[in-house]
């Protein structure tokens, strides 16, 4: 006779994780460029800090952007939607095309951007928060990352990395000093 707990799927304990490494992440749902992308193909990556200044192992990523023309949802193929978990030392990291500027509310054009979702153990609702590019225009004119304080705007600022200029560094950091700004959505 055959231990019918053996053959039980793993199920969560409560809503929030840590599970999320188990049902949420898929295969290729880091690369949002594809097999045959059409613009400039980007990778962003970093790491996800508590407020220690540890690594999170169990943090789940959601982005969500526009296509290089200002476009979401779909078009020539990008649906600019992926999703990636943190490895053990916290590391996450996106394949994607650099977003196009799109309307901003009120009229104008917001600076390119990301949006990401964090979800991770101990966090009752996501995080959510956007990624600008140091070399993205109209960033001195976007109107959301202007309603941020200047000194904390760098925390929302994906960086260049010296050896790769399509390679962007964008940490995340859940509370503390060096906090992440996250909005209230």
């Amino acid at each position: 006779m055959t231990d019918s707990r053996a053959l039980l799927d793993q199920t969560p304990s409560q809503t929030i994780g840590p599970f999320f490494h188990f049902s949420l992440p898929w295969a290729g749902g880091d690369d949002l460029a594809g097999p045959a992308p059409a613009g400039r193909v980007i990778e962003v990556s970093g790491h996800v800090f508590d407020g220690a200044g540890e690594p999170v192992s169990d943090a789940l990523l959601e982005v969500w952007q526009a296509d290089p023309a200002g476009a979401y949802g779909g078009s020539d193929g990008f649906v600019g939607f992926g999703r990636c978990a943190t490895d053990a030392d916290g590391r996450y990291r996106f394949r994607t095309l650099f977003p196009g500027r799109t309307p901003a509310p009120g009229g104008g054009l917001q600076a390119p951007h990301i949006a990401m979702s964090v979800l991770a153990r101990g966090l009752l609702r996501r995080l959510a928060t956007r990624v600008y590019f140091e070399d993205g225009a109209g960033n001195a004119e976007d109107a959301i990352l202007g309603l941020v304080p200047a000194e904390r705007r760098p925390t929302l600022i994906a960086t260049c990395r010296e050896d790769a200029g399509a390679d962007y560094r964008f940490d995340i950091v859940l509370q503390g000093e060096r906090e992440t700004v996250f909005f209230d959505v």
